[in-house]
């Protein structure tokens, strides 16, 4: 799925990046970055938790800086990937190192808003806010990025990069959408392993063994988003392919129909979407 590498950008091989927080997504993110040659010297971790830093710098050659001022100091681009309940606090802790030195701040933390990080940070920082989600952790995931006034093309080329190593990557120019990509592919997963789950129990209901009824539910998942992910055709169209008139296909399509499965999607992003906004507000609201 990975649409770019490090090798792609000359102008990646002489930045340093730090990541602020050594976390499962940081952990992907330089785990994707390494895989795709980027020089793991050049890459710098900071955490509270000592062991965190020590299995990074183990599994990837990474350098460990002392603290969060020292790993700024050090980087032409930083990456907050902490909390987004500690992210006030630490970004006011960092907010004189970033003003001097100017680099390229990323951000991964969900629902934390590009005018919080600007109040905390500075208001002048060449920020980028990113929602990747969880898939990221196998190389396999989707990001949407947003760039604040002021980020130039190129620093949206390294952000896209960093970003890339862990799967495919879109932009948005209205921050605003950043709560509608949370409800689609930030909680997105969740979704579809619950799918996964009701179809895999009916399955057993069938009185299929529940080892087989896991293999086949979670391999049609599989095969089903391939073909989606290679066929120039839409999810509709798919669907009409392996729709026989009057076969068992059709008769299960008709239930969930029926059930009003459109809506209760419909409803549930819409639920998804307001509980961001309101996340949002509450991180921002000191």
């Amino acid at each position: 799925m990975k649409q770019n590498s490090a090798g792609n950008l000359p102008d990646m091989s002489t930045r340093t990046i730090a990541f602020i927080g050594g976390g499962n997504m940081a952990g992907s993110l330089i785990g994707g970055l390494v895989a795709d040659g980027y020089n793991a010297t050049k890459i710098y971790a900071s955490d509270t938790d000592s062991e965190k830093l020590a299995s990074l710098s183990a599994r990837f050659g990474i350098r460990s800086a002392s603290d969060n001022l020292d790993a700024v100091k050090r980087s032409d681009v930083v990456v907050l990937a902490v909390k987004p309940q500690a992210m006030e606090r630490v970004a006011r802790d960092l907010a004189d190192a970033i003003q001097y030195s100017r680099p390229l701040v990323i951000s991964i933390a969900a629902g934390v808003r590009e005018a919080h990080l600007r109040k905390w940070l500075g208001s002048d920082v060449a920020l980028i806010r990113t929602m990747p989600n969880t898939p990221a952790m196998l190389q396999a995931g989707a990001t949407v990025l947003h760039a604040g006034a002021g980020v130039s093309e190129q620093q949206k080329s390294i952000a896209e990069t960093i970003l890339r190593s862990v799967g495919l990557t879109c932009w948005v120019k209205e921050e605003a959408l950043m709560d509608a990509v949370t409800a689609l592919s930030g909680s997105g997963p969740a979704y579809f392993f619950l799918v996964m789950e009701a179809i895999e129990r009916a399955g057993t209901e069938l009185g299929l063994p529940p080892d087989i009824a896991r293999l086949l539910t979670l391999q049609t998942a599989l095969g089903a988003a391939r073909m989606a992910m290679e066929s120039s055709e839409g999810p509709a169209t798919l669907r009409n392919y392996v729709t026989s008139p009057g076969g068992t296909t059709e008769s299960a399509l008709k239930r969930l129909e029926a059930s009003g499965i459109r809506e209760i999607f419909a409803q549930a992003l819409r639920d998804a979407k307001e509980r961001s906004e309101e996340i949002s507000s509450m991180l921002g609201n000191t």
